[in-house]
């Protein structure tokens, strides 16, 4: 497959990997609303943000939806979107490497972006996420009418890139189907016995594979020809029934019959009922009362018809760019879970408050049409220490989970789901796993507990079969640790950093 060659690509490869794992530190005094609440909202640059989710969310997330800068070569007053071309392919690449790994194998990940980038974002993806998990492209329209913006042409649209973590997978058990849009409805205007909705149309139509010839009698005893999928006895039936009914036009008599509304639309390529930049400005200037409050935000339909394409109630979504926090609290609204990271001071001035108001129920964007009347919570959190220093080493202070997470996770590549009280971490795949550390078994004396003994080792919970402990020290012999099935490695020396 062919690659995208860059000045700095061989650098820029290899970022995600050379990226420190960071704790993430929970800042109370913002979080807001139940305390038992699973939305993360994270300050902080989102590459070493998404490289400290990796331990607790990797394989997890249902869905991606990411609105980075644009590389439009003008500045914008939020961020900076002024980026030549080698540094935003620089700074796209190792954060879609890390987002990929948070994806659940059923997951999909969305990318709004305009043409300054858009076809080499698509190449980039396709190293990455492989091409034949490609989804497409939806064209969003931005924008009617107005603007002179191009020496050719007036640019009203955007594009949404979709990329499956694994096509194979079912991505929503509703796949393609969104809610039907107001215009959508308004032609569903008739209801049956049942209260079912529905509207009249045409029972004849051209251009049918293997058309039915039938001639039918018209109520003034005249006949018409047409070609239907219906046999004749059917339409008779139908016709008794009221399911087709005559409709005489200044053309003479035609069949029409009732078209059910389906549970849900098809979502169509390109998307001009789901918002405008307008719509999105107006939206967040309703909610901060300014309306130079945010430069470019997306509107909240737009986000709403992507979830309800790929995800369902309490499903987990990330947004790595949250900007003005619209991603969030279209998720909130809609009952999945979701983890928020933005980088800018922005994450104080307006994802914050933003989502203070969603939980005490305002009643903008999707609130109506999703019948949000508040509740719920968010964490806020900002970027710790690194969990190992330049050497390798585990940091000064680091406590006991959040080492007990990244070894597990480094181990088995898998997220920690364990409670981190106690040496014994949990087993995969039949090898259990131990970690020795930060007086753990309750010695807290300079590496009191931290060094594998006999005594120790009959103090622990007991795995049948191979182990895996983590200490600062060893004081078994080869024998002992081979009839006991322990492969022993020390900290910091044999913790493997990636």
């Amino acid at each position: 497959m062919p690659l995208l060659h860059w000045l700095t690509r061989d650098t820029d490869i290899h970022a995600a990997t050379s990226t420190p794992y960071r704790l993430l530190e929970e800042a109370r005094e913002f979080s807001f609303g139940k305390r038992d609440t699973p939305n993360m909202l994270i300050q902080g640059d989102n590459l070493d943000a998404l490289k400290a989710l990796l331990p607790y969310y990797a394989g997890k997330v249902k869905c991606i939806f990411i609105d980075p800068p644009y590389n439009t070569r003008s500045a914008f007053e939020h961020y900076d979107d002024n980026l030549e071309h080698t540094k935003w392919l620089a700074m796209i690449y190792p954060r879609l490497e890390l987002l990929r790994e948070l994806l659940a194998e059923d997951g999909s990940i969305w990318v709004t972006i305009d043409d300054n980038e858009a076809h080499y974002l698509k190449v980039i993806m396709d190293e990455i996420f492989g091409r034949k998990n490609y989804l497409g492209d939806l064209i969003w329209r931005k924008r009617k009418g107005g603007g002179n913006d191009s020496h050719f042409f007036a640019k009203d649209h955007d594009y949404v890139i979709g990329f499956a973590k694994n096509s194979d997978k079912k991505i929503h058990s509703n796949k393609w189907r969104i809610s039907q849009s107001e215009k959508y409805l308004k032609r569903y205007k008739e209801c049956d016995e049942e209260g079912y909705r529905y509207y009249w149309d045409t029972l004849a139509r051209d251009g049918l594979q293997n058309p039915i010839v039938v001639n039918i009698e018209c109520p003034d005893h005249t006949w018409i020809t047409l070609n239907s999928q219906k046999s004749e006895s059917t339409i008779q039936k139908e016709l008794q029934s009221g399911s087709i009914k005559f409709a005489k036009g200044k053309n003479g008599w035609t069949l029409h019959h009732r078209v059910y509304m389906p549970n849900g639309q098809v979502l169509r390529s390109i998307l001009d009922q789901v918002g405008t930049n307008k719509d999105s400005n107006d939206e967040v200037a309703a909610i901060f009362h300014n309306s130079e409050s945010f430069d470019y935000p997306k509107p909240e339909t737009l986000i709403k018809a992507i979830l309800e394409l790929c995800t369902k109630q309490n499903d987990l979504v990330l947004d790595s760019f949250l900007g003005s926090g619209t991603t969030a609290a279209v998720a909130h609204k809609m009952g999945r879970q979701y983890i928020g990271i933005e980088m800018g001071n922005h994450a104080m001035t307006h994802c914050v408050p933003r989502l203070q108001k969603v939980i005490e129920g305002e009643q903008g964007g999707i609130s109506e049409a999703v019948g949000w009347q508040g509740g719920g919570g968010f964490r806020f959190y900002r970027l710790g220490v690194p969990v190992f220093d330049e050497n390798g080493h585990v940091a000064k202070d680091i406590l006991f989970a959040p080492l007990a997470a990244h070894l597990w996770f480094l181990e088995t590549g898998i997220p920690y789901s364990g409670s981190a009280d106690s040496p014994f971490l949990g087993s995969h795949e039949g090898v259990g796993y131990y970690l020795l550390y930060n007086g753990i078994l309750g010695d807290k004396r300079p590496n009191g507990g931290n060094i594998l003994t006999t005594k120790i080792l009959s103090g622990l919970p007991p795995h049948k079969g191979p182990k895996i402990m983590f200490g600062e020290g060893c004081r078994l012999n080869e024998e002992r640790l081979g009839t006991e099935e322990i492969m022993f490695r020390q900290i910091p020396y044999d913790i493997k950093v990636r």
